[in-house]
């Protein structure tokens, strides 16, 4: 009875222990392979004379596509590489500005992306580094999901629609709003023009209008003192 007990406890632990070991590589894992559809952009910066490697897991039956492009640094090329999970390189080493790779439907696993600047023994060269992975089994599910809530394509465009009317609308009025702005605003400015020059005019003419009347007043009351009369005796 105690060999029985024990052989039972053996087992447990060895499932125990093997369920640890697998939950702890699935605890490995980035929260980002859980996604339906995955997309990353780099900017690497590559040493003369370097290579750097990088690996991104793709799930089975996933689509993996992968771009590299040369941004700056010595005669604008580099070479680019990608090693299949199996082991197999499907991208071979190509000295060459740009290149791309995709794999419509992976075996699963880490994908290995290369890219080697050891021609160049001088200028390190910039690179733009583009990959996504998109599950399209996953948006499959996604999109029983939205059937069953009700939200199939047709509502969904024509809630698009509503929502693309109603802000044509408001661009539309708020254009209309600066049109009547600029409009007002261009009135203002002529109207205070206008009043400034009258203004201007009418001093001009009180003033002139002033100088005449007093000169004129002035003259009326001139003596003219240059005869000299004689005294009687």
């Amino acid at each position: 009875m105690s060999w029985h007990i024990f052989m039972f406890l053996k087992v447990l632990l060895l499932l125990l222990i093997a369920s640890h070991h697998t939950w702890g590589q699935e605890t490995q894992r980035p929260w980002y392979e859980s996604l339906p559809a995955v997309a990353m952009d780099y900017k690497v910066h590559i040493d003369a004379g370097k290579e750097d490697c990088y690996f991104q897991y793709v799930a089975p039956g996933a689509t993996f596509y992968v771009s590299f492009q040369v941004i700056r640094g010595g005669d604008g090329m580099a070479g680019f590489a990608v090693r299949h999970p199996n082991g197999q390189i499907v991208h071979p080493y190509q000295w060459q500005p740009s290149s791309e790779y995709s794999d419509q439907s992976s075996t699963g696993g880490y994908y290995s992306v290369c890219v080697d600047n050891q021609f160049s023994r001088f200028a390190g060269k910039l690179i733009n580094m583009y990959l996504t992975v998109i599950k399209y089994d996953e948006w499959d599910k996604y999109a029983k999901e939205i059937e069953e809530l009700q939200l199939n394509i047709h509502n969904f465009t024509s809630t698009i629609k509503n929502v693309e009317q109603n802000i044509n609308g408001m661009l539309q009025y708020q254009a209309h709003s600066r049109s009547r702005e600029a409009r007002d605003y261009a009135l203002l400015s002529d109207n205070n023009t206008y009043v400034q020059k009258w203004s201007l005019a009418q001093i001009l003419v009180i003033m002139v209008t002033t100088t005449i009347q007093v000169y004129f007043v002035r003259k009326l009351f001139d003596i003219k003192s240059g005869t000299s009369s004689r005294s009687r005796i």
